[in-house]
């Protein structure tokens, strides 16, 4: 069967996702990583952890299995806040990429928020999947500017921290016309650098704007007199209104109502003020009064397998929070974890310095230099700081390496081939599957047994560090097969192979896949009844499917002025392809994950009535576009335009990217446009491609089932011929 059959490498072959995973650098073909024997676990994706992972990659420990648990593929720099409100940066440059920083960390990423932490059983709670275990784990996951205390902040306020939330407040704001009322409270440092970035920005916008900065206490008191002095009169050239020594009494949707009776007209209430631990960090039974996490030298807590760093922590000599204190802390903690892991290297105690060289900006590119009581303005101070800042990014979000042998070798004719794929981008091409398979032209998506039963299977090379994310994508991608033949799904086997490790450790990572795996098949409606196991180089996940149709849906079938319609948008082997090199946007690739993660099952009731269908998967659109032609007798025109596609994945297109399958689908024809080489894009767990008599009343059904459907095309009697228009 075409698409059923499924050519799983062996897992004696390393995968080139394996560069650095367990710390080896792969040598030779056959050469395996050292067996996975201890986890470590970051929960959050804050700057220490951030610049650990960066170390990381450079000089990892064998046997380390290294997770990283945040909830975004991104975690904003907060030294680039203030530039970014007033319009220097992109939000592209403020944010640290944690999924290429983890690929290149050789790092699982898993995008949850930790809830909460079991000591004993020394788990971590993420919502909606199985706990992650840990052997040793790191908590940076900062603070929150949310003031719980002030009536009406949570229904009606913006709390800068944390950053990522308050980035996208802060763009859709800007998209708005109407005049800006604005209300910063807190009148501290971080606060003065957010009213007067608002106010250079919407000056830059041309939109009519009232700032007003608001402290219950004295304004920029925990600065030195003279740089107070300095701060206070650039707030005031910028034009922003500052209230001091009143207390803010309530927040409604319209104004901040203040203590001594007046009211503050605003439709933005921004919080600065607070620096408040997460609740759930109390629960864990480490932290102090105020709820954060008190540490040693070591940045240990109590729990000397739980390590706690940046603004969530509290040190030995208790320091102002600030993302110096954090950055300065990475070279220790890594060094600690190495120790603690592998007793790799000396414990290094973290001592912090007594003063830093504080640079505030001043909305315009220009900043406020003090340390040590004296201070200075001056543009060339924010060109310091952008330097500093680009610096620390550029090192962060640097592309992943390309793979290469430690020690040169041999090679027989012919053994030089681009680095494969996941997913589908690593299964044979059609035309060597076809000639696997013998004569009988196209095959359909699933074989039918008698009584309206089909079966079918397929597995996939893993492409996404984190099993259970990496399991609901393959249990998806081979229900593709069921629904494309119009069935409802019955029953499902799981076949796994799990990178070699200790027994604890597997344990570990079959519970969460199988967590995951059994969760997606309740949500489809079908029974994980079974499967196998083994150990190999990497993971591989498959699945072999059943399901019950009335009326199988085949590949022929399809008829002359039939619309043709794609469930999904397409560009996932690209967008995969980029992200094993780095250069996809974490964004990007979060959201092709998701994509992924679609079930068809709602999409196959609607399409019931198809004459013709087929998932489109590892052929491309294209390729399983012709393979329903032929069966069918017909031929099609597709609108290039009307041809949904993932995020990013046009732009990495323009650039050169392909996935490594590529080549076989498009053959020696390829095309120079970018628009069109996605067409022969392999893809996994992709859309449902159907013929159908009415696919406007069809395209409308699917959207309102929140598909990103579209109609592409036209069937044509015109037999073996497809144009593209």
């Amino acid at each position: 069967m075409r698409a059923a059959v499924s050519f799983i490498r062996s897992p004696l072959l390393v995968s080139p996702w394996l560069v650095k995973t367990g710390g080896e650098r792969v040598t030779g073909a056959m050469e395996q990583t050292t067996p996975l024997s201890r986890d470590l676990v970051f929960i959050g994706g804050g700057h220490t952890h951030a610049l650990v992972l960066h170390d990381w990659a450079m000089t990892p420990l064998a046997g380390v299995r290294v997770t990283v648990i945040n909830p975004e593929p991104v975690a904003a720099y907060s030294g680039m806040l203030p530039g970014y409100i007033a319009g220097h940066y992109t939000r592209d440059a403020l944010d640290i990429d944690l999924v290429r920083l983890c690929r290149r960390a050789g790092a699982r990423l898993i995008l949850g928020k930790a809830e909460a932490i079991d000591r004993s059983a020394k788990q971590i709670t993420v919502p909606g999947r199985a706990p992650i275990g840990y052997d040793v784990a790191s908590i940076d996951v900062g603070i929150t500017s949310t003031l719980t205390d002030l009536p009406g902040f949570a229904e009606h306020g913006l709390p800068a921290k944390p950053l990522s939330r308050f980035a996208r407040a802060w763009a859709a704001y800007r998209q708005g016309r109407d005049p800006a009322q604005i209300v910063v409270l807190g009148a501290g440092v971080a606060g003065a650098e957010v009213a007067m970035a608002m106010v250079h920005a919407l000056r830059a916008d041309g939109r009519e704007h009232h700032v007003t900065l608001i402290d219950r206490g004295r304004a920029f008191a925990a600065l030195p007199t003279r740089a107070a002095a300095t701060l206070r009169r650039a707030v005031q050239d910028h034009g922003v209104r500052l209230i001091e020594g009143t207390t803010p009494a309530r927040v409604t949707a319209e104004a901040v109502e203040l203590d001594s009776g007046e009211e503050v007209a605003a439709n933005l209430v921004v919080g600065a003020a607070g620096s408040n631990p997460y609740p759930w960090l109390q629960a864990t039974g480490l932290t102090d009064a105020h709820g954060f996490l008190p540490v040693d030298p070591y940045l240990r807590t109590a729990d000397t397998d739980l390590y706690a760093v940046g603004d969530c922590a509290t040190l030995p000599d208790p320091r102002p929070k600030s993302g110096v204190y954090a950055v300065r802390q990475a070279p220790f903690l890594f060094a600690n974890l190495r120790y603690a892991l592998g007793r790799a290297g000396t414990r290094k105690p973290y001592r912090p310095q007594k003063d830093y060289l504080k640079l505030i900006s001043l909305g315009r590119k220009t900043a406020l230099g003090e340390k040590w009581g004296m201070s200075v303005t001056a543009d060339r101070l924010w060109k310091l700081k952008d330097d500093i800042d680009e610096k620390f990014m550029s090192k962060l979000n640097q592309p992943v390496p390309a793979m290469v042998p430690a020690r040169p070798a041999p090679k027989a004719l012919g053994a030089e081939m681009p680095m494969l794929c996941g997913g589908c981008g690593s299964k044979l091409g059609q035309g060597a599957l076809q000639a696997a398979l013998g004569p009988g032209g196209a095959h359909d998506d699933a074989a039918i047994l008698p009584g309206g039963q089909v079966i079918s299977t397929d597995h996939l090379r893993a492409f996404v560090d984190d099993p259970a994310l990496m399991a609901r994508i393959a249990l998806t991608h081979a229900m593709g097969d069921i629904w494309a033949m119009g069935a409802r799904p019955q029953a499902a086997l799981a076949s796994l192979i799990l990178p070699r490790q200790t027994p604890a450790m597997a344990e570990r990572a079959a519970g969460e896949l199988m967590t995951a795996a059994r969760e997606a098949a309740a949500q489809i409606g079908v029974e994980i009844v079974g499967g196998h196991t083994t150990q190999g180089a990497e993971l591989t996940i498959g699945f072999t499917v059943t399901g019950v149709a009335e009326r199988p849906i085949t590949l022929a079938g399809a008829q002359p002025g039939d619309d043709l319609v794609l469930t999904k948008p397409i560009g996932s082997g690209t967008l995969m392809a980029a992200a094993m090199q780095g250069r996809a946007r974490g964004w990007d690739v979060a959201a092709a994950w998701e994509a992924m993660c679609q079930d068809q099952g709602e999409a196959s009731r609607i399409l019931s009535g198809a004459h013709a269908m087929t998932d489109v998967t590892g052929f491309g659109l294209l390729g399983h576009l012709r393979a329903m032609m032929e069966a069918s007798g017909t031929g099609a025109t597709v609108n290039l335009a009307s041809v949904p596609l993932l995020p990013g994945a046009l732009e990495l297109a323009q650039a050169g990217i392909r996935s490594s399958l590529y080549a076989e689908n498009a053959g020696a024809d390829a095309p120079d446009d970018p628009r069109h080489a996605l067409l022969f894009d392999p893809q996994t767990s992709g859309g449902l491609l159907a013929a159908v008599p009415d696919g406007a009343a069809v395209i409308e059904a699917l959207k309102a089932a929140g598909y990103e459907a579209a109609l592409i095309g036209r069937v044509m009697n015109e037999p073996g011929s497809i144009t593209i228009t």
